[in-house]
């Protein structure tokens, strides 16, 4: 079978297109890049190393690691690639690829890095997807993921919570596109905002927000907040792993050393290939 739903692939290029990140500032680009890509052992790459994008969407971190690499290969399933060629037509060093997990166009052992970040967790076999990705990579080649977490570092009113927000999800995401987009705004506005800016209340009083509902939005702008209701409430199909799991999956792919971070978003991991 193959490993991805053509539903879900289109969800992703509908949003990307409606939220193409030219609203998104630099500097806010740099922060929430940073938040995925401070585990990432640059060091291990030149100035000639090649690598890919899995999932690429609009384009947004490759605008970030393009500079710093040869070349960057940005694949992405849906007609969301379109949008990646324009957010990264300063650069001469991206080629772009309408490929899925199952098809990535490259040969084993070949590529000098990989990323893929908040999409394996949305094809029917996370497991699987990963084993593709570090097939591609040359021994010592790193490779950075993102998955959701299944709230493992989190008290149990904490998941109570989730799984009332993922009953609406499971409503919103079977629904046209134009209703999605209308109700994740109307989350957006209503829940997102609220929280992001009451957490940021809380912690200048002196208050942990570590397991405060949507925390960590509360330096990011609006933009990023309705571009994330849609992101997560318009989506059909998403799996949630443990660190455990997360782990287990990386080390069955063949990779090794992994690290993960220890703050927000949950979780990020990067491993070496053996």
């Amino acid at each position: 079978m193959e490993n991805k739903v053509q539903d879900v692939i289109t969800d992703f290029g509908n949003e990307w297109k409606k939220f193409d990140q030219s609203q998104l500032s630099n500097h806010e680009l740099e922060l929430i890049s940073n938040e995925y890509f401070k585990i990432f052992p640059w060091q291990l790459l030149s100035d000639n190393s090649q690598g890919f994008d899995l999932g690429c969407g609009s384009g947004r971190w490759a605008k970030i690691v393009a500079p710093k690499v040869g070349h960057l290969h940005c694949i992405d399933p849906s007609n969301a690639i379109e949008v990646a060629k324009k957010n990264l037509n300063i650069f001469s060093n991206c080629s772009f690829h309408q490929r899925g997990v199952d098809d990535i166009p490259f040969d084993e052992n070949s590529m000098d890095f990989a990323y893929s970040l908040g999409v394996l967790h949305h094809i029917p076999d996370t497991a699987v997807g990963i084993k593709s990705c570090v097939s591609k990579l040359k021994k010592g080649a790193p490779f950075l993921v993102y998955l959701y977490y299944s709230f493992d570092n989190q008290p149990t009113w904490f998941r109570a919570i989730w799984r009332i927000s993922d009953i609406f999800r499971r409503l919103i995401s079977v629904m046209p596109f134009f209703l999605k987009f209308f109700f994740s705004q109307i989350i957006a506005v209503f829940i997102y905002y609220p929280l992001a800016k009451l957490s940021r209340f809380y912690e200048i009083l002196g208050g942990n927000v570590h397991s405060f509902p949507l925390s960590s939005y509360r330096f990011k702008s609006f933009y990023t907040m309705q571009t994330d209701a849609l992101d997560r409430f318009g989506t059909r199909l998403e799996h949630r792993y443990s660190k455990v799991k997360i782990k287990k999956m990386m080390e069955d792919a063949g990779l090794s050393n992994i690290v993960f971070s220890d703050t927000i978003p949950f979780w990020v991991a990067v491993g070496i290939k053996k």
